[in-house]
Formats: C-alpha cells, structure tokens, sequence
C-alpha cells in the first residue's frame, strides 16, 4: 500500500508533471481514449469455460444472450501444460477448472454458432499457446471465418508463469521464443488480434501488492519488447497489438491508483525505445476483480466486494472488466452466481451515470497524489530488477519469489492477528451461516468423453500426413529462424492433438521443473507481540519435548494444480511455530511422493489443491502409501474443498480438511492434536483456537 495521509490539499498536486493532462492524450493517465465509456462502455467478458466444449458453448451462448460483450475461455490445467485428457498424468485434472479442449475438433465445437468475426474471443493460455492458437485459427478457416476477421487476444504470457502460476511447460529462454514467434505470425496473419495479454492479475493473487503487481508487469513486458524487438520488428508495428490484465482487490484507492500509472508508465517505456504513434503508446487493459478476497465463510458478503472492486477498475480506466462470481472460493460459479457476476457491471453500466465522465477522479488532490507515489514506487522496484541483471536475472536469482512471498506472508500475519480486517473470517463471525449450493462437474464422464473423440481422431485421419507435419514441427524446434506458430498450424490442421504438439516440441526442449521453496522467519517476526501466536508455539514446544524431536511435515502438491501461495504460506507458519517443513516438487504423484515419505522419518503429510480433483487424487494418493503410513501420520488436506467432500475425505483416511479461511493457529493447533493421537502422547493437551 502507497502511504496515506489524513487529507490533501493542493500544495499535494502543485509540484505533480502530468496534472492537466487530458484523456486520450500522451501519458494517458487519465485514460486512453478521450470520450472512454461515454462513447464506448467497457466490455463485459466474464471468464468461462467448464467441462466439454458443448456445455461451454452452451455457456458462451447464454453470457452473450443476457448482456455479455465478449468471451475469455478458461481451459482445464490438462490443456495449459500439453497434455492430451487421456494421458496419465492428466486424468484427475481433465475438465475442473475450465474445458478440456485436445484437438481442432473440440475448439470447433466450443465456438459453433458463434459468429467469430463479430465477437471478441480472449483465451487465457501460455504454456500451450502454439497448439491452442493453431487450433482457434484453423477452427475459424473451416467455419469460413478468414484470419484477418478474427477478432481478440491470445495471453502468451509465459514469464508471469515461471513466477506465480506455473503453467509453463518449457524453460524459460524457448518460451520466450515461442512467445515472440506468436506474436511476429500474428502482427501480420491476424491484424484485429492482441498477441499477448501481459498479465499482473496472477502475481496479485500470489500476494503481491499493488506497486510490486505493477512494477512486475512492466518489468515482463520490458523482456518481451526485447524480444520481439531483436527480431526487426517495428514498435509502432506491433505494440498497439499488446495488450495488459491487472488484479482489482480491496485496496480501493490504492488500485484506482494502479490503473492510472500504469498508463503513464507503459507510455514513458515505449516512448523511450522510440514508438512514435499513439496506438503503440496506449495501454489497453482488462481488468478481473480478485479472486483472493472472495471468502468461503458467509460468501454472500463477497458480493459487495467484487462490486467495490469492479468500481476500482472502472475509476481506473479498463477497457474490459471480468467480475468473479461470489461462490468462486467454494467451487466453479453456478448459473446463478454467474449472472449476478455479470450483472453487477451491467447495473453499474447503465444505472449509475458512471459512464457520463472520462476519469471522474481526475485532478483530486488525493488521487493524483496517490498516482504519483504509485508509479514512483513501481520505478524504485524496476530499478532494483535493473541493478539484477534485469527480470529473468531477477526471476533465477529467487528476489521475484522471496518479494511476492513476503508480502503475502505479511498478509497473512495480519489477517491471523486481526489487523486486516475480512468481515465473517476474522471479524463479525456467523455461527448460523448456510453454504450456497454449489456447481457439480462429471469430471470423469467428460474424460471418458474425450478419451473416445481422441480414439475417433486417431482412427480416421491421415497418419502419414499427422506425423509429417509432426515431424516438420519438430524440425522447426531446432531451427531459430522458423516460426513455430506456423508450422503449429500445419500440424493442427493435419488433426494432430494439443498433446503431440507439445510432444513434438519436447523432442527438442526439455519439459521445465521448478524448485519448491518458502521463507522461513518472517511470518513468526510480523506475529511476535502476538499472545495466540506465543501460545501455540508453546503447544508445537511441549509436543516437541514429548516426542524428543522437532515434529515433521511434508507438504505437497498433487496434480497439476500450480497454484502455491497456500502451501508456501502454511509452511512457513509451520516452520516458524517450530515444524521441520519440507515442500514436494510441483505437480508431484503419488509415486514421488511415496519416495519422499520413505525417504526421511516425517510425522505428517499436508496436501495442497484448489482445483476440485482433491477427491481422486488424494484417495490415489493414500491407496499408494497404504494403511500402515496412513495409520502412522497425520493426513491434512487444505485449499477449495466443498464442504459436501469432506466426509469423503475423512473416510479414505484424512485426518483434517482445511478449506479457505482458517488461521494459522487453528491449522497448527488441530494438527497438533492429530498428531499427539497418532503416537499416543499421553497427558498432552491441545488448545483449539477455531
């Protein structure tokens, strides 16, 4: 959070460069376009996609009938990492966190009947960008839809992925490759199409604040400019064509404030590097209210806040706004939900005058004071990713990782002692609260779905031309000078799957894995005047003198769930309560997860996953281990797990589910207790703090 004072006078702004800049003029603080929402409102595009390709159609067809402007697809993590749904690894996590889509044939059927020319598609993908933009392209040809009339924005963003949300498939020198190869084929085969959709959304919801969410967006978005840039490409060619996605949370000045540097900063970057037209100095943004703030606990509040946050990235100027659902924290948006999601930003669009003025917050003296500290915060940290070696130097050396983590572990401490207030979490609890209905997907039926269309693919397309184009792909890999987007297409169009694809490029570039990492000490730090925090490390002590040893925890990440503020998080609380914590690869099986547990003498086992495969993958995981290692440790589950699951949960053997919402105390405290059961530690006592 940028400093606040008590109030602003205009002493506050008098200094201040850009002050009576308009909107739609250079730096575009105050907005890119000069008439905004008077002439054009922001467009709705709710991100959907669930399941098979038929049920997200169906999906598409009723956000654009009750007043959505535009569609973004959300893909299962099957389909974000290159695999085909039948492939091994991938089973549990087919269709649960968006549609499964493995060939040409499946992106045919999730946009039939819609009129591709006419409505804007945004599709969240990076680790599989070539096969996924191959297949909407070839898709769009043999619907008769030309590539020059396709219209919207592909993210390829790869860099934010090696830092926060680790749907990367390759490392980090050919992603970056792959990203300018689209970016090059697109500038000129589809000019009404964004080929990159930098994204800050991802590192706020990793715990970033603000100034570090911005200040990293810039820093990706510099690398790419390089890239693309070293390849003979005009600025003025392709800029325009870059497009930004930004996180709105609660901190609501604070991210009205965000929007507006954002502009300027964008602006002076590309200025600097010699852009002369307007197009390529614009920032165009899309804007998603934040997933983190949503709460499990009384869900219904959240309805205020993705409102208050949806006002945020309307004050600060985006061109298309996505507002989550409020039962998001507990499972995928039901029908309902969903349309008052959608809603919510139509009643803001056509009742409340919003859209009478270009950036209403312009000239207060608060707000432009808010802004300049804003974006002189976000230049002291790209001076420190400079004084690095710039962001890829940045991202190896961990200083990404150790400042996102910190900051969310600062979060933590704060909402776990009460300073950050969540109404229904930490302040005014309901006892009586009634959980929402929420969404059911047949994730195995969709598998076993897919499975069958990949075996009719198989059976009737021409092989010899599928391995040649294959084969020529992966040629392309090894040649610099090839665009592999182009060659993608050949293969796609030969119906090749998203998977062979992405086998085809690994013959030449290794499939990446990250270490798993969390920092230790500095949540016990924010929480040392803490009495609740004293007491449950004096509980974690007098368990440790019983057992003669520090108490031991894996944690792990099943699947193919990248999602990792969670764990890092409850191991660092663990370590600095007095656990020894160690923290599996990403993406972990069951296999290596028996491996490690045989490895060194743990006493228990936490499993991460927030995306709805817990059910399958943890009863993979414990019929693996067996009973004897079962009996033996203390099983936690934690992350989005409907309440409906648990008993399930609880029957194949785990001893503690932990859903969104518990404290630190309560998570140590009860496993505490699980564990003095476990070895029968006779007289010990454990106090409960939920």
């Amino acid at each position: 959070m940028v400093e606040r004072k008590p109030f602003y006078s205009a002493d506050d702004i008098r200094h201040l460069e850009y002050q009576h800049s308009r909107p739609g003029e250079a730096p575009f603080l105050r907005g890119p376009f000069t008439q905004m929402y008077r002439h054009k409102p922001w467009t709705i595009r709710q991100y959907t996609g669930f399941a098979n390709a038929e049920a997200s159609n169906a999906a598409f067809k009723q956000t654009l009938a009750e007043g959505g402007q535009g569609l973004s697809v959300a893909f299962d993590l099957a389909t974000h990492l290159g695999f085909d749904s039948d492939h091994p690894a991938a089973q549990a996590d087919v269709a649960r966190t968006g549609v499964a889509i493995d060939s040409v044939e499946d992106m045919k059927r999730l946009f039939d009947g819609i009129d591709l020319s006419r409505v804007s598609v945004s599709m969240t993908m990076n680790g599989a960008v070539l096969p996924i933009m191959a297949a909407f392209i070839v898709a769009g040809e043999e619907s008769g839809v030309a590539r020059e009339q396709l219209r919207g924005t592909i993210q390829n963003d790869i860099l934010k992925e090696f830092m926060v949300r680790n749907t990367y498939i390759f490392a980090p020198k050919p992603s970056l490759r792959i990203c300018a190869d689209v970016v090059d084929y697109l500038s000129e085969a589809l000019p009404n199409f964004n080929s990159m959709s930098i994204s800050g959304y991802h590192f706020q919801e990793a715990g970033a604040e603000p100034a570090l969410e911005l200040a990293l967006t810039l820093a990706n978005a510099r690398a790419y400019l390089d890239a693309i840039s070293a390849r003979g490409l005009d600025l003025d060619h392709f800029c325009h064509r870059l497009s930004f996605f930004f996180g709105v949370g609660m901190n609501f000045f604070d991210e009205i404030a965000k929007l507006r540097a954002a502009r300027l900063l964008w602006c002076e970057e590309v200025e600097r590097r010699g852009a002369r037209s307007d197009r390529a100095k614009r920032m165009k943004m899309h804007c998603q209210t934040s997933g983190w703030s949503l709460t499990a606990q009384e869900p219904h509040n959240n309805l205020i806040r993705t409102t208050i946050e949806a006002m945020a990235g309307v004050f600060g100027g985006t061109q298309s706004l996505h507002t989550n659902a409020y039962d998001e924290a507990l499972s995928l948006p039901t029908e309902h939900s969903a349309r008052l999601a959608r809603n919510t930003q139509l009643i803001l669009q056509q009742e409340t005058g919003i859209c009478d003025v270009a950036d209403p917050w312009g000239g207060s003296y608060m707000m432009e004071s808010l802004t300049q500290q804003m974006a002189d915060k976000v230049r002291d940290y790209l001076r420190q990713i400079d004084a690095l070696g710039g962001i890829l130097a940045a991202l190896e050396s961990g200083w990404v990782s150790k400042q996102i983590h910190g900051q969310a572990l600062r979060t933590q401490s704060r909402i776990d002692n009460g300073q950050h207030p969540i109404i229904g979490v930490n302040r005014f609890v309901s006892d009586d609260e009634a959980r929402p209905p929420v969404r059911a997907i047949d994730a195995g039926e969709v598998l076993n779905q897919q499975r069958q269309r990949l075996q009719r693919l198989k059976e009737t397309r021409d092989t010899r031309r599928v391995e040649a184009a294959l084969a020529d792909l992966t040629a392309a890999a090894a040649s610099p000078t090839a665009n592999l987007l182009a060659f993608t297409i050949e293969a796609i169009r030969a119906r090749a799957t998203l998977g062979e694809c992405t086998q085809a490029l690994l013959k030449q570039m290794r499939r990446h894995q990250a270490d798993a990492h969390y920092l230790a000490g500095l949540y016990g730090i924010e929480r040392r005047q803490d009495t609740q925090w004293h007491s449950i490390r004096r509980e974690v002590e007098a368990y440790h003198q019983q057992l003669g040893q520090a108490p031991r925890a894996l944690l792990v990440k099943l699947g193919l769930d990248g999602h990792d503020r969670g764990v890092r998080v409850v191991a660092s609380g663990l370590k600095d309560a007095g656990f020894d914590v160690d923290i599996s690869p990403l993406f972990s099986t069951p296999e290596q997860v028996q491996r490690m547990l045989d490895a060194a003498p743990y006493d228990a086992l936490g499993i991460s996953l927030l995306s709805g495969a817990h059910l399958p993958l943890v009863e993979q995981l414990l019929n693996t281990l067996g009973q004897e290692a079962c009996d033996r440790l203390g099983v936690f589950v934690g992350g989005i797990i409907p309440d409906q699951d648990i008993p399930a949960l609880t029957t194949m053997g785990v001893d503690a589910v932990f859903p969104p919402g518990n404290s630190m105390e309560a998570i140590i405290s009860e496993l505490i207790a699980v564990l003095a059961e476990k070895h029968s530690a006779r007289g010990f006592k454990s106090v409960s703090y939920r």
